[in-house]
């Protein structure tokens, strides 16, 4: 049975906050977008290496669990940008946080930060 994050039980806060927020790309995504509204290519090119089906799905979940707002302009051509809501901007002294644990704790994986 494949079980979503929907259907699962959590044992703590903390299981329940990396279910939500987890995994390689969701984290600097909202960093990101924390810095402005960026559109999904100005996403796309600063992630690198992050396919645009993957870009897509990261958003699309961050946006149901609350933390990003999709913005469509209607424009020719469209325009959609990105911002964080208020629990996601709750988020960025949390990052911030854990970039500056990794500096002062972490030296060998800050140094191969690039």
């Amino acid at each position: 049975m494949n079980r979503t994050r929907e259907t699962c039980t959590y044992h703590c806060e903390i299981e329940a906050a990396f279910a939500i927020m987890g995994g390689k790309w969701k984290a600097r995504i909202i960093w990101h977008i924390g810095e402005g509204k960026p559109r999904f290519n100005e996403l796309r090119d600063i992630l690198e290496n992050v396919s645009p089906r993957m870009l897509a799905k990261q958003l699309r979940e961050l946006e149901r669990d609350g933390l990003v707002i999709r913005t469509l302009h209607p424009e020719i051509p469209p325009r959609v940008d990105y911002c964080l809501t208020g629990a996601g901007k709750a988020l960025v002294p949390i990052l911030e946080s854990i970039s500056t644990w990794v500096t002062e704790f972490c030296p060998d994986a800050a140094e191969r930060i690039g």
